[in-house]
């Protein structure tokens, strides 16, 4: 019978410089500088090739049911990119109508909110990626018809966000989480007593991570709003 001989510890002995993959530091402890946009919680930064979300390019969000704080998760970065750019922040068919006075509350300036809601799956993608290659926008949201979206119309996003320099954020349940994606970062989101756990599936720079907590603000009732279906009368787009 074949044996092969157990080399890891005489190569780790003979190389003691030997770079480990465990032993990535977080990027900011390591001194790398990057042009993200801030996710508003330092530990999820910290593990972020940019050091929070890619400025351009495509991340993917997994969850089972909206609602479950992903919108709080985002507020930090949508309230930053509408206060220092001109630039709109797009909405393509989510699945409730986003809270007006909830956005304001965490400082998004929702009059540079466009929403956008066609009338099925091919609109929806045509619509998405002719907004980001405008660059008209410095942030779009967008959900898709899952049983219908395909790796290369994911790609066509993928290569738009970045044409039209634009932080493109695409939910998806979590079973999308096994297939492939050319997204640069893929977050799945689970909900948890005053905040979210999340899984990192994919980042640049390093490999998958599981288990992060992130704990939302103690003004969690404002923040929470975020995340509550509303009536339509009172959405940013009346």
């Amino acid at each position: 019978m074949l044996e092969i001989p157990d080399t890891k510890g005489s190569i780790t002995r003979a190389l003691p410089n030997l770079w480990r993959a465990s032993e990535l530091p977080g990027l900011r402890s390591a001194g790398i500088k990057s042009d993200g946009i801030e996710t508003g919680f330092p530990g999820l930064d910290d593990v972020l090739f940019d050091q929070g979300w890619p400025r351009t390019g495509l991340t993917e969000l997994l969850l089972d049911d909206p609602g479950i704080g992903e919108l709080t998760l985002l507020a930090s970065a949508l309230a930053s990119l509408s206060a220092t750019e001109e630039r709109l922040i797009a909405w393509i068919a989510p699945p409730f109508v986003p809270f007006a006075p909830a956005l304001a509350a965490v400082g998004i300036d929702v009059s540079k909110m466009l929403l956008v809601y066609p009338d099925n799956h091919a609109d929806a993608l045509w619509t998405f990626e002719q907004v980001l290659k405008t660059g008209a926008c410095s942030a779009l949201l967008g959900w898709l018809a899952e049983h219908e979206l395909k790796f290369a119309e994911i790609r066509r996003l993928q290569f738009a966000a970045r044409q039209g320099r634009t932080w493109a954020g695409l939910f998806r349940p979590t079973t999308a989480a096994g297939n492939a994606s050319p997204a640069e970062l893929r977050l799945r989101l689970w909900p948890r007593p005053g905040g979210l756990q999340l899984d990192v599936i994919k980042r640049r720079g390093g490999w998958p991570l599981s288990g992060i907590e992130l704990d939302f603000d103690a003004d969690i009732d404002t923040r929470s709003c975020l995340d509550t279906r509303h009536p339509a009368d009172e959405s940013c787009s009346g």
